[in-house]
C-alpha cells in the first residue's frame, strides 16, 4: 500500500477500507466494517469509507430484499455512534434501502416503494449530512437494474474541510454526473464500489479521468472477495489527487487505504492550470 499519513494537522486524513465482504452474511460484514473503523480512528482518520454494499455484497441479489432497511434504523444508527464515539465523519459505504420504510420514517425518496443502493454521509457528530442513491444501475447480466430503484439527487456536504460527493461504482463511466458535482462545488468524491475482476484497467483508469477532468480529489473505494456466483472484486481501492495522481493503493486483499488530503489543494491546482474555465457551456 502507498501511504501518504503524515504528522500535519492541517491535512485530512481519509481512511477506505476495501472490506472483505461475504455475501449475505450481514452481521459478520458489519462487525468487519466497525472494527475496521474502530483501528482507522484509533490511526488520526478523520474521515472514513467503506465500500458498496459493504453489509450484504453486491453479487447476493437473492438477499437484497430481506437485507433492506430504512436509512433510520438501528444498522445505521451504529456506524451514526461509531461517528460521534470517535469524532470522525463515516461514508456509511452503501446498504440495500427499503424506500418504503424510509418514507415512513420522514425520509425523501425516490420512490414510494421499492429498493435502493444507497450510500449515507454522516459528519463528526454523527449527523446525517448527505444521502446518495446510485443513479446508473448496472445491467449485462446483473439483477441491480432489475430490482433496484435509481437515484435522482446529486447533493454535496461540507464535512471534514473539504465539499464531499459521493456517487456509486458503475456511475464511474458516467462524467456528467461528476460535472454535476463539480458545479455543486464538490472538490472531493467519494466512490464506494463492488468492481469486479475482469475490468482492472478500467477500474484504474475511470476514476482517475474523474480526477483529471475536474481537478479534484477521487477516492475509489473498493471491496475484496469472491462471491457464491463466482464473481471476484479487483480490490485496488486507490485516493487520486486533483493532478489524477494514484497518492494511496493497494491489491486485491483486505486492506485500508490511509491518504492525508490537503483541502488547499484542489483550488491551487485549478488556478495552476484554470482549464475548468475554458469550458464552454451551451
Amino acid at each position: 500500500m502507498t501511504d501518504t499519513a503524515t504528522t500535519d494537522t492541517s491535512t485530512t486524513r481519509l481512511a477506505c477500507v476495501q472490506l472483505e465482504i461475504d455475501g449475505g452474511t450481514v452481521e459478520a460484514n458489519l462487525t468487519r466494517a466497525l472494527e475496521a473503523i474502530d483501528e482507522a480512528a484509533a490511526d488520526g482518520a478523520d474521515l472514513i469509507a467503506l465500500p458498496e454494499l459493504f453489509d450484504v455484497g453486491y453479487f447476493a441479489f437473492e438477499t437484497y430484499e430481506r437485507a433492506a432497511v430504512s436509512l433510520a434504523s438501528e444498522r445505521l444508527e451504529r456506524f451514526a455512534d461509531r461517528a460521534r464515539q470517535h469524532g470522525v465523519a463515516i461514508l456509511a459505504g452503501t446498504v440495500i434501502e427499503d424506500l418504503a420504510a424510509s418514507a415512513a420514517d420522514g425520509l425523501d425518496v425516490p420512490a414510494e416503494s421499492g429498493l435502493a443502493n444507497t450510500a449515507v454521509l454522516f459528519d463528526a457528530t454523527g449527523t446525517r449530512r448527505l444521502v446518495y442513491r446510485k443513479h446508473h444501475l448496472f445491467g449485462y447480466g446483473s439483477a441491480e437494474s432489475e430490482r433496484l430503484e435509481p437515484g435522482e439527487r446529486v447533493d454535496v456536504a461540507d464535512v471534514a474541510g473539504f465539499t464531499v460527493g459521493v456517487t456509486t461504482c458503475y456511475d464511474l463511466r458516467f462524467p456528467e454526473l461528476y460535472r454535476r458535482l463539480l458545479d455543486a462545488g464538490a472538490d472531493l468524491v467519494l466512490v464506494p464500489s463492488a468492481w469486479p475482476y475482469p475490468r482492472v484497467e478500467h477500474w484504474q483508469t475511470l476514476p482517475r479521468s474523474r480526477a483529471i477532468e475536474n481537478l479534484s480529489y477521487v477516492a475509489a473505494i473498493n471491496g475484496s472477495g469472491t462471491f457464491e456466483s463466482g464473481d471476484t472484486l479487483v480490490g485496488r481501492t486507490t485516493v487520486y489527487d486533483p493532478w489524477g495522481t494514484p497518492i494511496a493503493t493497494c491489491d486485491d486483499a483486505p486492506e485500508t487505504v490511509t491518504a492525508d488530503l490537503d483541502p488547499d489543494r484542489v483550488a491551487a491546482v485549478r488556478e495552476e492550470f484554470p482549464a475548468l474555465g475554458d469550458r464552454r457551456i451551451e
